[in-house]
């Protein structure tokens, strides 16, 4: 075999066929927002996004399963070590996907803020009154959304979430997902980062739920400096703020296409993603560059 199959080209990063059982997940340094592509890239951000989904994984290993084999370019086959995929790649085992997006906010912003001042609920669940923005949830709640091919996703209650993919699986990935955002916000918390809501996706492997695709990165995070956090404001964030805050300033619709980024905001969004991954890991983004998937490994052990 010269080469693998590319099986899927996703907003952010390729899936290559590996075997029957084995995937290639390849992050590219292209970012989005509101659903939408963007056509300048972000360098080494799909570098970032395998780092922190490979520490995760190891960190978390006991908390909530995930589809990942190996960070390790060594243990790829001699294919899949091509030098442009070196730090921004992961062997994982294929999983049979939900059909949904398994977000779990623990403040209260974004739209779900939105959707609070307008009726006093939160993925149509009521919640107390009063609350300001950017306020910490009594407790985080798991607050799914639809996972769109086209267009935006649409924010869902729990009981629609179970007609989707059954009640079973539902309660299972809300488990899952409460209990690894729980852990991974009270490690975030000690090394001054709140991690304000997160995304993850979850699929079978052999009968079994797992995390899958990446997760509490700042691609599908909200990062916010401890020392920045005030109820009533949004905090400056350690993720893709400064995407969303400058082509918000546009009016832009959120439709395709997209305004051009400047060069600052670029700029700003690389060093908001490193900044990200060295402050929770203690590691340096140089090193991981340097050593992919030896340093995940032996970091978050």
């Amino acid at each position: 075999m010269s080469e693998l199959e590319l099986i899927h080209r996703g907003k952010v990063r390729e899936m290559y066929l590996v075997d029957d059982r084995h995937l290639l997940m390849v992050a590219s340094d292209r970012i989005s927002a509101f659903d939408v592509v963007f056509t300048e890239p972000v360098p080494d951000k799909g570098r970032v996004l395998a780092a922190m989904t490979a520490w995760w994984s190891h960190w978390l290993g006991d908390i909530a399963p995930t589809h990942v084999v190996s960070s390790d370019p060594a243990d790829f086959p001699a294919v899949a070590r091509r030098s442009e995929w070196i730090g921004r790649s992961l062997l994982v085992r294929r999983a049979q996907m939900l059909p949904i997006e398994c977000i779990v906010r623990g403040y209260i912003t974004g739209s779900a803020w939105k959707e609070y001042l307008e009726h006093g609920t939160m993925h149509d669940e009521p919640l107390p009154a009063g609350l300001l923005e950017s306020q910490q949830l009594p407790e985080p709640v798991f607050t799914p959304s639809t996972k769109a091919t086209d267009g935006h996703d649409v924010n869902i209650s729990f009981v629609a979430a179970a007609d989707l993919v059954g009640a079973e699986a539902a309660e299972a990935a809300r488990r899952i997902c409460v209990d690894a955002y729980s852990t991974a916000a009270a490690h975030a918390f000690e090394r001054g980062i709140i991690i304000a809501d997160t995304k993850f996706e979850l699929g079978f492997v052999d009968g079994s739920l797992v995390i899958a695709d990446e997760w509490l990165t700042p691609d599908s995070s909200r990062f916010w400096p401890k020392d920045h956090h005030k109820p009533g404001a949004t905090p400056p964030s350690l993720d893709k703020q400064p995407v969303r805050d400058a082509t918000e300033a546009t009016g832009w619709n959120k439709e395709p296409p997209p305004p051009p980024l400047p060069d600052d905001v670029v700029t700003a969004t690389r060093a908001r993603y490193i900044e990200a991954y060295e402050t929770l890991t203690g590691e340096s983004f140089d090193d991981w560059v340097a050593r992919p998937g030896v340093l995940a490994e032996a970091t978050a052990s």
